[in-house]
């Protein structure tokens, strides 16, 4: 009787201890973490490894062949670089101009591709096709469309009674200039993320809209706008890191010219690595992730929380 009651209680998967004990083993097995092991060394190797260094050599001299440990030196003396304040609101200028101009124009153009056009196929290849184009083509390309004497744009405004601006040459256009060739190269992406979130609304809340008479602005104002914002947030956030980090765009453009008026914090790094001042120049390189992690970070974190209250 007694091991009846035992039986019972057991029931028909065996004793209660066994039964619980099989799916803790199953959780404690090494195998579901061992897929992460690959992600984990290109990880350790491809950011982490560089990153530590990267902190380590910014307190040295260094060279290729030897180093020597000076402290906090190199950032004062890269702290007192003279452009380096020009640089900075440039920097903060280019990024805040390419990432809003991004933001308006793939919204714009992802609505667009999102509606009832015949080339809509096409339109949109066209769109995303400068992403493809390499920045350098893209650069030394627009560098010959804005010369002043021999430029497209230049002989097209002069065709309409118009005089050209020497648009890379000058230091009041030449930053701006290069911020509409970033933006003309970009946009496509930005269009794509705007694509892919229109297109996740549900229909029915613009069937709701016709419903109660509303019509295309109607539709945009209550329905795409808002429930967009993931994209927002998305294209945001990946414009305005791009646009903090950019160098190869400005360098093939400008070179940071004329004089110093095009300077950003990225090509003042560079300049230093082109003199031979590698410490220095490491030294401008953490300080310029720091400046990045600082903006990021809390600006991640507000869109985040308007992300969440949308």
């Amino acid at each position: 009787m007694t091991e009846q009651r035992a039986g019972l209680r057991a029931g028909p998967g065996g004793p209660p201890a066994e039964r619980h004990a099989r799916p803790a083993a199953r959780r404690r097995s090494p195998y579901p973490y061992a897929l992460y092991l690959p992600a984990a060394v290109v990880y350790l190797v491809i950011f982490l490894v560089p990153t530590v260094m990267a902190f380590y050599f910014a307190l040295t001299r260094w060279t290729l062949f030897d180093s020597e440990f000076v402290g906090l030196d190199n950032f004062r003396d890269f702290l007192s670089e003279q452009n380096l304040r020009v640089g900075f609101r440039n920097t903060i200028v280019y990024a805040v101009v390419t990432s809003g101009l991004k933001v308006v124009l793939g919204l714009l153009l992802g609505v667009l591709l999102t509606s009832r056009l015949r080339l809509r196929g096409f339109l949109r290849a066209v769109v995303f096709f400068p992403v493809l184009v390499s920045t350098v083509a893209v650069g030394i390309t627009f560098s010959a469309l804005l010369r002043p004497d021999t430029g497209l744009v230049n002989k097209a405004l002069a065709l309409a009674g118009v005089d050209g601006a020497d648009w890379l040459g000058d230091a009041t256009t030449a930053l701006l200039s290069v911020a509409l060739v970033d933006v003309w190269k970009g946009v496509g992406l930005a269009t794509v993320i705007y694509i892919a979130g229109i297109m996740s609304i549900p229909r029915d809340y613009y069937q709701a809209v016709e419903v109660d008479g509303g019509g295309a602005w109607h539709r945009f104002r209550h329905v795409t706008l808002p429930l967009s914002w993931p994209a927002t947030y998305s294209v945001i956030i990946l414009s305005f890191i791009g646009g903090l980090r950019s160098f190869d765009l400005i360098w093939t453009m400008t070179r940071g010219g004329p004089g110093f008026t095009s300077d950003v914090i990225a090509s003042i790094i560079y300049k230093q690595y082109q003199a031979g001042f590698f410490g220095l120049s490491t030294a401008g390189n953490v300080l310029l992730f720091l400046i990045v992690t600082a903006i990021v970070v809390p600006l991640t974190y507000v869109l985040g929380k308007r992300q969440v209250a949308v």
